[in-house]
């Protein structure tokens, strides 16, 4: 069996980092906001680049608390409008909801897969205030194009970074280049803790002391809440792991990027299509999709060869029940790429072998 992401063989890797971290944090007695935070959140902001990082309890939560900080700040009201790719997880846009304000959904780019900033414009109005952009599968979703519509209109770039730790854009790191990110260390990312934490990074020194107020009740003094907020604190162990784990997130990305080029140079099947932008040296390839229109049929022949995939995601968010405003509304290549995309396994522990047995397998379907 090829293993869509073998996580207790990743972990293995940090296994001796990892006990010790755990062991030390066990004997320290002091289990939430202490050193361990600290130290992590000064090394993540060291590596993407920014001037601070606040750690919290999962990525959802880092996005959340960013909308309520400029709402706090009076940077955003409840009602206004952010825009946000159509073909997102669904955290994203649950994120500008749970904060008050209005998602608007705004088709990918086919050839890339993340929002279409040709398409932006049209969508913007008086009640827009932000952009969220998505760095999809391990890629950069950064543009030009966007830095200058936010200039021009006044608008707020938020990053959704939860798929891209270590991704660049011009030799800066994705995380770093909008106002605010917010970033999931879920256990399946490329940097991924024992269990759910998340950070926000931003070099807005005002906003990254609400967003740590916000995260831990509303307070910046104990048992004096100025604002409401929220519990969402990454524990101490979690902490010491990522800041373990962070060390070697360079070296698996790069063996990553090794195995999606010879995924680009092997893979020639005509009932399937590859990413139309490799960007290898740029992207982290969290994910490595493919898209076929016999998708399902793709995924069960692969599953019989003893290959594991997983489809990022069977149901875009305008058709969920969550959202029954949006069923009836229609994104075309948006809904193409839910139908169409098989992910293909991909991980820093994957043999040469394992590779090429995916590859071999690919390249032997018919529907």
């Amino acid at each position: 069996m090829v293993k869509f992401l073998d996580l207790g063989k990743i972990n293995s890797l940090h296994g001796r980092e990892i006990t010790n971290a755990a062991y030390e944090i066990l004997n320290s007695g002091w289990y939430l906001k202490g050193k361990a935070t600290e130290d992590f959140e000064k090394s993540y902001a060291d590596f993407i680049g920014t001037k601070y990082a606040v750690a919290c309890g999962n990525g959802l939560d880092a996005l959340t608390l960013i909308l309520m900080a400029y709402i706090e700040m009076g940077e955003m009201k409840p009602g206004d409008e952010i825009i946000v790719p159509a073909n997102t997880y669904i955290a994203s846009i649950l994120a500008i909801s749970r904060a008050g304000l209005k998602p608007v959904l705004v088709e990918p780019n086919p050839a890339t897969l993340q929002i279409d900033d040709k398409l932006i414009e049209q969508s913007i109005n008086s009640n827009t205030k932000g952009i969220m952009i998505v760095h999809l599968y391990g890629q950069n979703a950064y543009t030009e194009k966007i830095g200058e519509l936010c200039g021009k209109y006044g608008l707020k770039l938020i990053e959704d970074n939860a798929q891209a730790h270590g991704a660049l854009y011009k030799g800066r790191k994705t995380g770093s280049l909008g106002d605010a990110a917010g970033h999931s260390f879920y256990p399946g990312k490329n940097l991924g803790a024992l269990g759910d934490a998340g950070a926000i990074t931003t070099n807005d020194k005002q906003l990254a002391e609400v967003v740590r107020a916000l995260g831990n009740y509303g307070s910046e003094k104990k048992y004096v809440f100025n604002i409401k907020g929220l519990n969402s604190r990454i524990d101490e162990i979690q902490a010491a792991i990522l800041d373990k784990k962070l060390i070697q997130l360079e070296e698996e990305n790069a063996r990553r990027r090794e195995i999606a080029k010879k995924y680009f140079k092997g893979i020639n099947n005509g009932y399937i299509v590859l990413p139309g932008v490799s960007m290898c040296e740029d992207n982290v390839f969290h994910i490595f999709p493919v898209f076929s229109p016999y998708r399902d049929k793709l995924k069960d022949y692969l599953q019989n060869k003893g290959i594991e995939t997983i489809i990022h995601y069977p149901i875009p968010p305008h058709k969920q029940k969550c959202y029954p405003e949006w069923n009836n509304l229609s994104f075309p290549v948006t809904e193409r790429i839910h139908e169409q995309e098989l992910s293909l396994p991909i991980s820093p522990v994957m043999t040469d072998d394992e590779v090429e047995a995916v590859i071999s397998a690919l390249n032997s379907f018919a529907p």
